[in-house]
Parts: C-alpha cells; structure tokens; sequence
C-alpha cells in the first residue's frame, strides 16, 4: 500500500533540502529522497569541498611569498595531500550532517534511494536494500540536478580523467595537470591547483577565458595565471589522449582543425558544462516536458507543464548556482504552500567565480545594458589605487559599476579582485531594491576597507572621484 506525502522532493542537493526545510516550516508533510548523500554535488563535491582546497592553495601561496614581500617565513611550504583531504572531508561530513539534522528538526521525513515518477501523483522509491516503496502526494519537486559532461575519448572511467568530482577527492596531486575548458570550473582549479605546485595547462575552444564575461574582468584573471606560469591554450581542442609509460600525451588541435602540439600530462580535467538528470526520473510518465537539451521549463513559480510538479536548481537549466537552487526552493514551497505572490525574480541574481582573482557579477554587464537599449554610464576603481589591497598585496583588479545615464539607475556591478564575492552582496541588494549609482555613492563604507572601492567606483561614474583620476567633472 502507498504511502502519503502532501510533496515528495525528488533530490537533497541545495535547492530540494532547503525547499523540504520550508515546507516542513510550513507545516507541511513532506518526504525528501536522495540517493547519495545529502547536500547533493555542492556539498560534497562542488561548492564547498573546492572552496576549502582553493583555500588551502591561496594560504600556500601567500605563505611560500611571504618571505619575499614580508619577510616572514623561508618560502618553502610542503603539502600534506592527506591531512588536506581529511580535512576537507571533515567539513563536508559536518555540513551533511548538519543537514540531516535540520530535515528532522522540521519534521521532513529523509530516505536514502533512488525516487523515480509513475504518474503525476505517484512514485516508486529503490531503497538501497534492494527494497521499493510506492508513494502517492499532492505535489512532488524534482531535484536532480545535473551531471559534467563527459568527452568520449576521455571518460571519467580513465584514471587520469578527472571530473570536477574526482578532482576534488584529493587522492594525487599531478604534476602535470591539463584542464580542458576555460570556464568558471577551469579557471578556479587552475588557479588552485597551480599554487598547489602543479604545472597547469588551460585549453579553451573560444576566443577568451570565461566565455560570457565582461573581458575588463577576464583580463586581471589572464594576468594572473600569466604569473602563476600557467599556461593558456586558446582557440584549442583536445582530439585524443595516448598512454606513454608513466604518463600520458594529450592530443590537440586548433579550432580550425589544424594539428597542434601534443601535451605530456598525468591528469586531465574535463570541465565542458553540465548535462540534467532528467534520464530515469519518470518525467516522461508523469507528463513533464522537457526542452531540446533535456532540461525542464519552468515559470517564475517553478511549475512544470504538470501542475502537480514543481522542478528547481540545475536541471530547470544555466544559470548552474546552488544559490540559485536554494531561492528556487524556498519559493517553490512558498506556492506549494499556498503564497501565490511567491515568485523568483532574478534581476539582482549574483553570480561568483572562485578563480584568482575572484570574478563576481550582478545584473547587466556594459554590453548587455546596451544592448538592452540604455544609454550607458560607466563607472571604475581599480583595487591597485584601494589602501587596504595594496596593504595585503591584493591590488589585482577592479569594481566597474554600469548604471543608465539618463535616470542614474544602478544596472549592473562586476568585481574582478579579492574578495569580490563577498563585496557583490551589496551590489546584489542595491539593485533588488532599485537603487541609483548615487546611493552607493553616499553610502559611507568603512576605511580601510575592501568595500571602499564600491564606493569609489560609484563615484567615478558619477564624475566625483577621489582617489582616481576622473575624466568628468562633477559641475
């Protein structure tokens, strides 16, 4: 016999633990299935473990130059790759836990197994004993997520093939390392994995490094790779990959399909994009449609073509933000709970690179402000003129803010310098709530502060700079 749920969550990553917290808030009976462990890819193999080892890149790398720009220390730091992975698996096993926790604490019931749909009301649960559950519910959210991209001459069952996932499990720290794709995953490891003492190796297919950002951004990022000796590789391909004793050579070519230099390595990371998990779920079954890429369309209530089906996070689609993810969920439960005006509105959604320096965006960036046709003002400060990175030797790049000149309206701020993932937050809630380029100006900002340069660069597109050279007068 079936049992009943008032909403199934199909999924405990980001966005479906954090909706099943909600609608256990909302008095809600509700059951969450997740057949790996909770907290899905961002907290066991994405977000967080990657935060923690770029972490550990960054204080290697300050330590091995400290000696050099403070005199402190000798230079020479050697890496524990176990202590480093036990650490990082610490975390994790905390956060995961913690999770558990608070599903209990909201009364969410948690079952380990694979959830598939047999209707639009009902389900079938493999638990991992072999053993099925039927489950019928008013409402189900389909969570699944979405899966890296594999290339088929380099499959992840190859033991020099990493995945972001087998990156991130610290068993061998290569000392040849190339990584195929120049986007938010490739450029975050490159950097990490260089200050690790690896000799990294970016291939990019286009033109530029993180495709789709503002190149004023790219630029203190390429600089910095430039100094870390890694190199970069655009307009490249990777077409095969040859075992040679106790290493192997990446075959390559160039976007035009001319032969390039083969590449000796010991791993290679495939970082390309994300396919959903839509396969194996029942959505055919159950009605849901999805689009050309196998992704699930959703409104800005995340309601499927089904009404009783509700999808969130990375495979509704890009942009792939756990985040994201966890503001889909919240408002999805909202409506399934009844609050009809719950709705993502995602014009201040921010977006964050963990690569060095920090990349952090919100909003419009200058080209799609014009494009959108604003008339454009611009405003800049770089961190090389801001007290506080220089007093930390963090004076790579900059806060470019982008407003609309004839109403002064706040449309967009990128940050490319440190901890521009941080700084975004304020940008993020200036625009949500409509603010002009003049309120960042006039707010007072704590010296000596990284922040200052928000200020700093509301002021430089206001023609009121300081401590830059403007080339507009206020009067």
């Amino acid at each position: 016999m079936a049992e009943r749920y008032e909403v199934a969550v199909i999924g405990g990553g980001p966005g479906g633990y954090v909706a099943a917290i909600r609608l256990g808030q909302l008095g809600k009976k509700t059951i969450v299935i997740e057949k790996n462990e909770l907290g899905g890819v961002c907290l066991n193999w994405g977000c967080i473990p990657s935060k923690a080892v770029i972490h550990a890149a960054e204080l290697r790398h300050e330590v091995q130059h400290a000696s050099k720009a403070f005199g402190i220390g000798t230079g020479e730091v050697p890496v524990d790759l176990g202590k480093l992975r036990a650490w990082k698996q610490g975390i994790v096993k905390k956060l995961t836990g913690g999770i558990g926790q608070l599903l209990k604490a909201n009364q969410v019931t948690h079952v380990r197994g694979t959830a598939t749909l047999t209707g639009p009301k009902t389900l079938k649960i493999e638990h991992q004993d072999g053993k099925t559950q039927e489950v019928e519910f008013r409402a189900a959210v389909v969570a699944t997520g979405a899966t890296p991209i594999e290339l088929p001459f380099l499959p992840r069952s190859n033991p020099r093939v990493w995945t972001s996932q087998e990156m991130l499990e610290l068993d061998v720290l290569p000392e040849r390392l190339a990584i195929i794709g120049g986007g938010v995953i490739g450029m975050e490891m490159a950097a990490a994995y260089a200050k690790l003492g690896c000799q990294v190796t970016v291939i990019e297919l286009t033109k530029t490094l993180l495709p789709g950002v503002d190149p004023e951004l790219v630029k203190p990022v390429k600089r910095r790779l430039d100094e870390q000796k890694v190199k970069v590789l655009l307009e490249h391909k990777a077409t095969g990959l040859e075992e040679k004793g106790d290493h192997a050579v990446l075959e390559l070519e160039t976007a035009a399909g001319a032969k390039a230099d083969d590449l000796a390595v010991d791993r290679v990371l495939v970082s390309i994009g994300f396919r959903p998990n839509t396969k194996g779920v029942g959505l055919e079954d159950a009605g849901v449609q999805l689009d050309p890429r196998g992704f699930i369309p959703v409104d800005t209530q995340c309601r499927t073509n089904v009404e009783s089906i509700y999808a969130i996070g990375d495979v509704t689609g890009p942009p792939y933000l756990a985040h994201r993810a966890s503001k889909q969920g919240i408002v999805c439960a909202e409506v399934i709970g009844g609050e009809h005006e719950a709705a993502c509105d995602f014009q201040a959604m921010p977006g964050g690179i963990f690569c060095d320096p920090e990349v952090a965006t919100v909003g419009l960036s200058e080209d799609e402000a014009k494009r959108a046709g604003h008339e454009v003002k611009v405003g800049r400060f770089p961190f090389a003129a801001l007290g506080r990175a220089m007093a930390q030797e963090a004076t790579g790049g900059l806060v470019k803010v982008v407003t609309d000149a004839r109403t002064g309206v706040l449309l967009g701020v990128g940050i490319a310098g440190a901890r521009a993932n941080d700084l975004i937050a304020e940008a993020a809630l200036a625009i949500e709530m409509g603010a002009n380029v003049e309120d960042l100006a006039l707010t007072v900002h704590t010296h000596p502060t990284f922040s200052e340069a928000m200020c700093e660069a509301a002021e430089d597109a206001l023609g009121k700079a300081i401590h830059v050279a403007s080339r507009r007068s206020p009067r």
